[in-house]
């Protein structure tokens, strides 16, 4: 069978091959109505499939977005994708994702592999995006919205929650519940100082602690991100003598890990250990007990992300400030923390 052709389209249709690129495209001229409907129904009637590379190969862009995580095997990393994924499709996009485990050169690699895709453009949540990064992204001039992280090497337009005000509400909260004080499960050695959303849930909790005249040192514990690490550095914490009345964990992921090793030790939270975490992932409220986090509207912020990296007025002019997006967060209370 004779591969279907544009010019069987346009001769159908009895129009010509530009305005049938136009009804494929959307643009970038408009198209009367009704000659839309004669162009669409010749299309489903001869059954055309638009070839994409081609057509990629003439606009030096294609129906791709890229989408640079660090983990997703990590739960909120899992749902923000799975977010842009959605937001992308409403737009008529398809994502490619890549997981960088929290390597640079790995980063680069998709980098310079999404780019040389001629994708539309490129989502990135970078854990801390290095020079040799940034280099790529400005010798490609690519179009890059930076999601849920905002590392220094980089400006350009970022969607990101309020983790540091977020932090406080959860510490504030655990405080007013009359604990003494609230020890933090943090980062790691190798997180970011700045622009790195668990460097700011520290310094969320350390600002809560001190405006209720309440010291910190010694009381900041490192961890990776994940439940399973978190878990093994719970154990220690729970089990020395010093045992915090109440517990803020940087992400959701270390929490349940902080839930897990307190269930085996036999300490009842939240009679005796209060918990809670950032990012209110699905399993939040199924944890045992349902666990008290801090919220923000994922799918809002995909959908910024994706709306932005498409925006052709996305290079705009203006300060760092001006081209942050911030999301408000919220505290979501459940059982964890000694409420509902």
């Amino acid at each position: 069978m004779a591969k279907v052709t544009r010019d069987d389209v346009a001769r159908l249709a009895g129009t010509s091959t530009a305005v049938v690129s136009y009804v494929i495209n959307n643009g970038p001229r408009p198209v009367a109505p009704a000659t839309r409907e004669r162009v669409l129904a010749a299309i489903k009637e001869l059954g055309y499939r638009p070839d994409r590379v081609a057509q990629a190969m003439a606009s030096r862009r294609t129906d791709l977005l890229g989408l640079i995580i660090p983990d997703a095997r990590q739960p909120f990393f899992g749902e923000m994708a799975h977010a842009v994924e959605q937001a992308a499709s409403e737009r008529g996009k398809m994502v490619l994702v890549g997981n960088t485990d929290y390597i640079g050169e790995r980063e680069v690699h998709y980098l310079r592999a999404f780019l040389g895709m001629r994708v539309s453009g490129l989502i990135l949540v970078s854990h801390a995006l290095n020079d040799l990064a940034a280099a790529e992204i400005e010798a490609w001039d690519a179009r890059v919205v930076l999601l849920h992280e905002r590392p220094e090497a980089i400006d350009d337009v970022a969607v990101v929650t309020d983790d540091l005000g977020g932090a406080q509400l959860a510490v504030r909260h655990l405080l007013e519940h009359g604990n003494e004080y609230v020890a933090c499960v943090g980062g790691t050695a190798e997180t970011p100082a700045v622009g790195d959303p668990v460097s700011d849930h520290v310094e969320g909790w350390r600002r809560a602690m001190e405006e209720a005249g309440i010291p910190t040192e010694g009381r900041l514990f490192e961890a990776p991100y994940n439940r399973y690490d978190a878990y093994r550095t719970a154990l220690d914490i729970l089990s020395g003598p010093n045992r915090p009345p109440a517990i803020f964990c940087s992400t959701d992921d270390q929490a349940i890990g902080v839930l897990r090793a307190a269930r085996e030790l036999r300490i009842d939270v939240p009679g005796e250990l209060a918990v809670a975490g950032f990012d209110d992932i699905k399993e939040a409220p199924l944890a045992d007990p349902p666990l008290t986090t801090v919220a923000s509207d994922r799918s809002a912020m995909a959908r910024a992300a994706v709306d932005l990296v498409l925006d052709d007025g996305l290079r705009v002019a203006g300060s760092r400030r001006e081209r942050l997006k911030v999301f408000p967060s919220r505290l979501v209370v459940r059982h964890s923390c000694g409420c509902v």
